[in-house]
C-alpha cells in the first residue's frame, strides 16, 4: 500500500494544486486586513463552503467512520453534537462577532471591557482550544502518510507540518480559503462516491447495510452503549461539549470577518450547515460500510486509533484508484483544517496579544505581519511536537476533547458579553481562566491521559482519590465557568458599564455606528 504509485500521484497533484493557490494568494496578501481576514472579500456561497472545510476536519471523515466502525450507533453522538451547535452561531453569535470585532473572539468580549486582561486571558483559553485541535488533526495526518507512502510516523506529522506552513506563512486566510474550498468540493465527491459505492452492495438500501453489521456484529452495533462513553453522564458531557464548543471554535468564529457584512456571514454559516449535515450523514454509511465490508479488526490492525477506517473502505469498494483519491482527499482535508487552526492561533497572538497588549494598539502594519509569521513557526513547530506526542488516538475523539474546552473557556465569556450588561473584567478574564484551566487539570487526571496516552492499567488507578472517570469534562467546566462569571460580576463593578452596554448593543444589531446627522445630497435623493 505504501508504494501504491496511482495514490502517490493523486497526492501530489493535489500539493501542486494547493501551492500554486498559495502563490497566487501571497501576491496580494499586504496588509493585516488580507493575512487574517482575506480583505472581507469573500462571498457568503465560498465561505460556506470554506467553513464546511474549517469543521469537516480529519474527525469528520476519520475519526467518526471509525467509531462507527469499532462501536456502531455510539459514533453518532459525534456527528449530531457537531451539528448542533450551528444554529447556536447563526441566532446567538454570528452578527455580534461580524458587527463588533475584526480578527479574533476576544475583539467582542473585551469590546466594553478593559483591553489587556481579557486579551492575554482570551488568548491562553484560544491556544488551548487550538493545540488540542491541532494535535487531532496532526495525529490523523501522520497515520495517512504513514500508510500512503510507508514513512515513519513521526517522519510524516514533520512532512505535514512543514507543508502547513508553507501555506500559512505565505498564503494567509485568502490561500486558506480557497484551499478549504477545494478541500471541501473534493470531500463531499469523495464522500458522495464512497457512500454510493457501499450502499451498491446492498441494494442502495441503507437499511440493508445497518441488518447486514446487525446480523454480523450482534443487535448492539445499533443501539446506544458505552463503548464510546462511559455512561450516561459521560455522553451528555460530550454532547454539551460538542454543542456548545462548535459556537465557540476560535477558527470558525474567525470566517465571520472574511465576508463584507452580518448578512453575508449569516448567508455562509446556512451554506455550511447543509453542507455539513448532508456530509455527516454520508460519514454514517461509511463507518457501517467499513464496518461491513472491512471488518474492525482490519481498521484496527491498520493502526492510528480507527482513523483508517474509510481509506480502507474506498480500497474494498473502488480499488487502488479510489483509495489513492480518498487518501489525497483526506490529506487536504486535514492539511486545509491544520492551516485554518494554526491562522486562528496566529491572530491571537498577533492582533490580540502582540498589538493590542503589548503594543497598546499602535504596532505598525510591517511589524504585526512580521510578529504573524513568526507565530506561525512557533504554532506549527508546537503542533508537530505535539502530534508525535499523541500517536495513535482516534482524531473525533481528541477533537472532542478541544471543543470542551472551547465550551467552558470562549463559550461563557462570548455569550454574557453580548447579552449581559452587568458582566464585567474581573468576570470575564475569571471565566476564561476557570474555564481553561478546569478543562486542562480534569483531562489529565481522566482516563484520556492516564490510560490511553501514559498507559496506565485502568484497575490500579480507578479507586485512587484524584482519578475522574469522566472522558470529557464539559459537564463540570461549563457549569462552573458561568458560576464564576455570574458571582465575580455581581460583585464587581465596571466603569460607563452602561454607556458602553448600549454602543455595543447598538454596534450589533447596526453595524458600525454612522453620524446620525449625515449630510445629504438634496439633487441625488430627488432623482
Amino acid at each position: 500500500m505504501g508504494n501504491n504509485m496511482l495514490s502517490i500521484g493523486f497526492f501530489f497533484a493535489f500539493m501542486a494544486l494547493t501551492l500554486l493557490i498559495t502563490y497566487w494568494a501571497a501576491r496580494r496578501t499586504r496588509t493585516t486586513e488580507h493575512f487574517f481576514a482575506a480583505g472581507g472579500e469573500v462571498t457568503p456561497w465560498q465561505n460556506g463552503w470554506a467553513l464546511a472545510g474549517d469543521f469537516l476536519s480529519a474527525g469528520a471523515l476519520l475519526g467518526i467512520a471509525g467509531i462507527v466502525t469499532s462501536n456502531g450507533f455510539d459514533g453518532m453522538i459525534y456527528s449530531i453534537g457537531w451539528l448542533v451547535g450551528w444554529p447556536i452561531i447563526l441566532f446567538l453569535i454570528v452578527e455580534p462577532l461580524r458587527n463588533v470585532g475584526k480578527f479574533t473572539f476576544a475583539d467582542v468580549v473585551a469590546y466594553r471591557l478593559r483591553q489587556r486582561p481579557v486579551r492575554l486571558a482570551g488568548a491562553i483559553g484560544t491556544l488551548a482550544v487550538i493545540l488540542f485541535y491541532l494535535i487531532a488533526q496532526m495525529v490523523a495526518t501522520g497515520s495517512l502518510i504513514k500508510l500512503l507512502f510507508g514513512l515513519p510516523y513521526t517522519w510524516s506529522v514533520v512532512l505535514v507540518g512543514s507543508v502547513m506552513l508553507v501555506y500559512v506563512l505565505f498564503g494567509g486566510m485568502l490561500a486558506t480559503t480557497w484551499v478549504q474550498v477545494v478541500k471541501a468540493a473534493l470531500l463531499m465527491a469523495g464522500g458522495v462516491v464512497l457512500a454510493a459505492l457501499v450502499l451498491t452492495h446492498f441494494h442502495m438500501n441503507p437499511l440493508e447495510l445497518f441488518a447486514a453489521a446487525s446480523d454480523k456484529y450482534g443487535v448492539k452495533v445499533l443501539q446506544p452503549g458505552s463503548k464510546v462513553v462511559s455512561g450516561q453522564w459521560d455522553a451528555i458531557s460530550l454532547g454539551l461539549g460538542l454543542m456548545f464548543g462548535t459556537a465557540a471554535m476560535p477558527h470558525v468564529l474567525m470566517r465571520a470577518y472574511t465576508v463584507k457584512d452580518s448578512k453575508a456571514a449569516r448567508l455562509s454559516i446556512l451554506y455550511a450547515t447543509g453542507l455539513i449535515g448532508v456530509f455527516h450523514l454520508m460519514v454514517f454509511i461509511i463507518g457501517f460500510g467499513a464496518m461491513v465490508l472491512v471488518g474492525p479488526e482490519a481498521v484496527a490492525k491498520a493502526g492510528g486509533g480507527g482513523n483508517m477506517a474509510a481509506p480502507l473502505l474506498a480500497l474494498a469498494v473502488g480499488g487502488n484508484a479510489f483509495f489513492g483519491f480518498i487518501c489525497a482527499v483526506a490529506f487536504a482535508t486535514m492539511l486545509a483544517v491544520v492551516a485554518g487552526l494554526t491562522l486562528s492561533g496566529v491572530a491571537t497572538v498577533c492582533h490580540d496579544v502582540w498589538t493590542n497588549v503589548v503594543r497598546n494598539g499602535t504596532a505598525p502594519e510591517a511589524e504585526q505581519l512580521k510578529v504573524a509569521r513568526v507565530a506561525t513557526i512557533a504554532i506549527s513547530i508546537l503542533a508537530i511536537v505535539l502530534g508525535i506526542a499523541f500517536e495513535g488516538q482516534n482524531v473525533a475523539f481528541m477533537a472532542g476533547l478541544a471543543f470542551s474546552i472551547a465550551c467552558a473557556a470562549n463559550f461563557p465569556a462570548l455569550v454574557l458579553a453580548i447579552t449581559w450588561r452587568r458582566f464585567t473584567t474581573s468576570a470575564a478574564v475569571a471565566s476564561i481562566l476557570v474555564g481553561t484551566l478546569s478543562s486542562l487539570v480534569l483531562i489529565y487526571l481522566s482516563p484520556t491521559i492516564q490510560v490511553d496516552v501514559l498507559g496506565k492499567p485502568l484497575a490500579q488507578i480507578e479507586h485512587a482519590w484524584w482519578f475522574v472517570s469522566l472522558r470529557n469534562p464539559a459537564i463540570i467546566c461549563m457549569p462552573l465557568s458561568f458560576c464564576t462569571a455570574v458571582i465575580l460580576s455581581l460583585f464587581t463593578a465596571e466603569k460607563n458599564a452602561d454607556q458602553t452596554f448600549d454602543e455595543m448593543q447598538q454596534r450589533m444589531l447596526f453595524g458600525p455606528l454612522r453620524p446620525l446627522t449625515a449630510p445629504r445630497n438634496d439633487a441625488k435623493s430627488a432623482a
